[in-house]
């Protein structure tokens, strides 16, 4: 789960995590009002989208720039009408852009030296590893291609915490004077602090300043979290924005159904993660172009089926559904009943493969066969790929 940069804003500020002032906005309004709280001068507007490189992204009608540093409030209030409602398009938001719902205006902090600074789970070691660059402000992807050494990654263990010396150690690497480093030094414990608490999956600030009178900021906030600690965290969950993501993976979540939505016009409903990737690649094999990801798991109900027949219907590009099933823990026979329920209750008009093996599954294809429906069966994968890609392509 990720939240808005202010929402993280407001969790720094928890965690004694210094940053800019800041206030939202959602409508015109609270724009008025927030923009009330800063004195006349430079203020920053920033569109609230759950994608990176907001500051170089376009709006759809052309308005350039998803950050704007303005000189005067009334030029900050001109740049936000001009985004608030407006969909902005980045690198990460795919050509359909995201639709800016939320505003946040900063007071404006001219930085000295920017740096990197993030905070994640290395899954190699099982350990929190904080990175850190001298090189602020930029895609840390591109510095780590470009000019590694300017990476630094300071590993720590969970048993243990972060350890002064380690602390040291990266205040050392990106050079700060004395009076930055003690300020660093703070900022970053809390860091870890936060990082800890919340189970977040990942803290990015980039960039992270320095200012002329030697204050350490944080300029820029990301925080994403561990869905699977959420329920641990109810404060956390009330600040997840719906708008933000797709509905149908929303209402998949509501069902504890895992579903990423893709481009194609195949849909996928398979039982296990891994099975789930090898139909994807194997209906690409064939030809074809998945249209989602959907992991059912291990012990779906009839409902869960049923549920999940209908959030792909939901994606008007699906032009054929291929369902894959491998019943270890999985009765193919609850599934069998689902699909066919599932088909009665929608209408389904589109072309349906099924391939079942394992538990229970000459029961499964016997309801599948009497259910008179036209369920087209798939006796492998690749048999089954392959119908449905011919079927779709028909």
């Amino acid at each position: 789960m990720n939240i808005h940069e202010f929402q993280a804003n407001a969790l720094f500020g928890k965690y004694g995590v210094p940053a800019p002032k800041g206030v939202p906005a959602k409508t015109v309004a609270e724009i008025d009002a927030a923009l009330a709280q800063f004195p006349e001068g430079m203020v920053v507007v920033k569109s609230q989208i759950h994608a990176g490189g907001r500051g170089k992204g376009t709006f759809t009608d052309g308005y350039k720039g998803g950050v704007k540093v303005c000189k005067t409030k009334t030029d900050a209030r001109e740049a936000a009408l001009k985004m608030l409602g407006n969909t902005l398009v980045t690198l990460q938001t795919g050509p359909a852009g995201r639709k800016v719902q939320t505003l946040f205006f900063t007071e404006a902090c001219p930085p000295k030296k920017e740096y990197y600074l993030s905070i994640l789970l290395d899954r190699a070691s099982s350990r929190p590893v904080i990175v850190a660059s001298t090189e602020g402000g930029m895609n840390i992807e591109e510095v780590a291609k470009a000019t590694p050494e300017k990476i630094h990654k300071v590993f720590v263990d969970p048993a243990y915490g972060l350890a002064d010396f380690q602390v040291r150690q990266l205040c050392f690497a990106l050079g700060f004077n004395p009076k930055e480093s003690k300020e660093a030094a703070k900022l970053i414990r809390n860091l870890y602090n936060m990082f800890w608490d919340v189970d977040a999956s990942m803290v990015e600030i980039n960039p992270l300043i320095t200012t002329a009178d030697d204050r350490v900021l944080a300029l820029d906030a990301k925080v994403g979290f561990d869905d699977n600690a959420l329920f641990r965290h109810p404060e956390i969950v009330a600040l997840r924005d719906f708008a933000e993501e797709d509905p149908k993976e929303t209402e998949a979540s509501k069902h504890e159904l895992s579903y990423i939505a893709l481009d194609g016009n195949i849909a996928c409903l398979v039982n296990g993660a891994g099975l789930a990737m090898s139909t994807m690649d194997i209906i690409k094999h064939f030809g074809g172009n998945p249209a989602n990801f959907l992991d059912v798991g291990g012990g779906a109900s009839k409902e869960q089926v049923v549920a999940a027949f209908k959030i792909i219907l939901g994606d008007k590009n699906v032009k054929g559904i291929f369902v894959n099933i491998f019943g270890g823990i999985m009765d193919c026979n609850v599934i069998a009943a689902g699909i066919v329920e599932a088909v009665k209750e929608v209408g389904l008009k589109l072309p349906l493969v099924v391939r079942l093996e394992g538990n229970n599954v000459v029961a499964g294809k016997k309801t599948l066969a009497d259910s008179g429906l036209p369920i087209v069966s798939g006796d492998s994968m690749a048999d089954a790929a392959q119908k449905i890609v011919k079927l779709v392509a028909a």
